[in-house]
């Protein structure tokens, strides 16, 4: 069962995670030929109420998540993702455009809340195979974006804007059910049912309170990619979108690698060592490409920070699964992955207005900014904040949240 769980997850989280950026990938050319948008502060608008529409249907999706099997609510996910893909390129206004993205923002928001959880509360008690099973689903949902990177650049330039979001609608179909088929005869009902009540969300937050600038770090440095990267590439550096696509997935393909093999770093060198070096990493990865001028530094920038952002992921991951307790895990992982787009909805408006007063470059110096604010954080905490190490074998209830 544990393995038809993981095997489902990663084909889901493949999709799901390339749903999210293939539309983005084309927001640059609409605005280069100005059609549909015209300045990057639309594209701030746009991915802002995507991300808060995700936020708070989230809350409901787990609350649906007691009451229907997982099968059933992923099954609705994938073809509800499929449906709004086809219908964005009908799209004949900005106005228009937002309410299809926001559609398909609210079907994407099923994964990350039900199945992490499902993941996580599946290897309860069982360090090693927790980091395993998380670093394997981190890469697969990577592996999907490297293909919509690689693939939506191509598709555009060898038909119109059009092309490589009807392709992966009809690709979503045939992902889709392949994950339903590897979940054939496995169910997510639980002996209790957790409790929903507001004070239980908010027992959920304060457990977590210690990961919560890690989200945040998570959110904001996903978004500033996957909405400006794409116009700092084409529009700054004057790389074609198809190039720039590639480029895009080699950032991904670093994080995929880094991501399958969580579980063996994390043994190696330790969860906290390995989270700290990987947010360093990152920060200082965001200030080259901010200030370079030289699009091969730019870029050497770019992939050095796919490699360590995609990596502290998985250790945030299981920082929760190993401290939050089993009936607290529906929660707690909405809470991740809340907390994620909201920082990336703040920042993603926010960097489409810096964007048109001072450049494109100037989100990735925002970022930076905010990202060593949270290096800072951690380097002055303990390393009790992280919970236990994969070789101690042991799952660790914090005393901060309460069962039921």
């Amino acid at each position: 069962m544990k393995k038809q769980i993981l095997l489902s997850a990663s084909i889901f989280h493949a999709f799901n995670d390339a749903a999210t950026v293939v539309t983005p990938m084309i927001f640059p050319i609409l605005y280069s030929q100005r059609h549909l948008i015209s300045s990057y502060s639309q594209i701030g608008l746009l991915s802002n109420l995507g991300l808060l529409v995700s936020v708070v249907f989230q809350f409901y999706v787990v609350n649906l998540s007691c009451r229907h099997e997982y099968r059933r609510l992923m099954l609705l996910s994938f073809l509800g993702t499929c449906a709004s893909m086809a219908l964005i390129p009908f799209a004949t206004s900005f106005v228009g455009l937002v309410a299809f993205f926001l559609l398909l923002r609210l079907f994407t928001t099923f994964y990350h809340p039900i199945i992490i959880a499902w993941i996580s509360t599946s290897r309860a008690g069982s360090g090693r195979e927790l980091d395993d099973a998380m670093g394997i689903q981190a890469g697969s949902g990577n592996v999907g974006v490297l293909l919509a990177f690689l693939s939506v650049g191509y598709l555009a330039q060898r038909g119109t804007w059009k092309t490589p979001i009807l392709v992966w609608a009809v690709l979503g179909l045939v992902l889709g059910t392949l994950g339903m088929m590897a979940l054939k005869g496995v169910s997510s009902r639980a002996e209790k049912t957790p409790d929903l009540s507001a004070r239980s969300w908010w027992k959920s937050l304060v457990g977590i309170k210690r990961y919560i600038p890690g989200f945040f770090f998570g959110g904001l440095g996903w978004s500033v990619i996957v909405y400006y990267a794409p116009s700092l590439l084409n529009h700054r550096f004057l790389i074609p979108i198809g190039a720039t696509g590639l480029y895009l997935a080699l950032w991904i393909g670093l994080g995929t690698v880094t991501g399958y093999g969580y579980g063996v770093w994390s043994r190696r060198f330790g969860r906290r060592n390995v989270f700290l070096l990987s947010l360093a990493g990152a920060v200082a990865s965001l200030f080259v490409i901010g200030l370079s001028g030289h699009k091969a530094l730019a870029l050497a920038g770019l992939l050095a920070y796919g490699w360590f952002l995609l990596m502290t992921y998985p250790s945030l991951h299981t920082f929760v699964g190993s401290t939050v307790p089993t009936s607290g895990q529906r929660l707690a992982f909405s809470w991740v992955s809340n907390l994620q787009m909201l920082s990336g909805a703040v920042v993603s408006l926010l960097s489409g207005f810096l964007s048109d007063r001072f450049g494109i470059q100037s989100p990735f110096l925002f970022t930076g900014v905010l990202s060593l604010a949270v290096l800072v954080f951690y380097l002055t905490r303990g390393p009790e904040v992280f919970g236990v190490e994969p070789s101690d074998g042991m799952k660790t209830i914090a005393p901060d949240v309460a069962e039921g």
